[in-house]
């Protein structure tokens, strides 16, 4: 499946184990060699009710999603 890096970004994060929004994703980490893409990267949880943006970032290991939807990505990255 090709997709541009816009359409990706399109598409909210959910967690499969507790069905958590994480979020759109922000960042890709790639293998410039063959253009794999190795990690997706979401921001973390917002602070003080949504206002303040985290500093941290949820990287998440391509071997950890489950599903592109047509919406959404589904990852497996346990619950928290």
């Amino acid at each position: 499946m090709k997709m541009t890096f816009d359409e990706l970004c399109s598409k909210e994060v959910v967690n499969v184990c507790d069905g958590r929004k994480l979020g759109h994703i922000e960042d890709l980490c790639l293998e410039l060699s063959d253009g794999r893409i190795l990690s997706i990267i979401v921001p973390g949880r917002s602070k003080f009710f949504g206002l303040i943006k985290s500093e941290e970032e949820i990287v998440i290991p391509y071997c950890k999603i489950v599903k592109f939807g047509t919406d959404v990505i589904l990852v497996d990255i346990g619950s928290a």
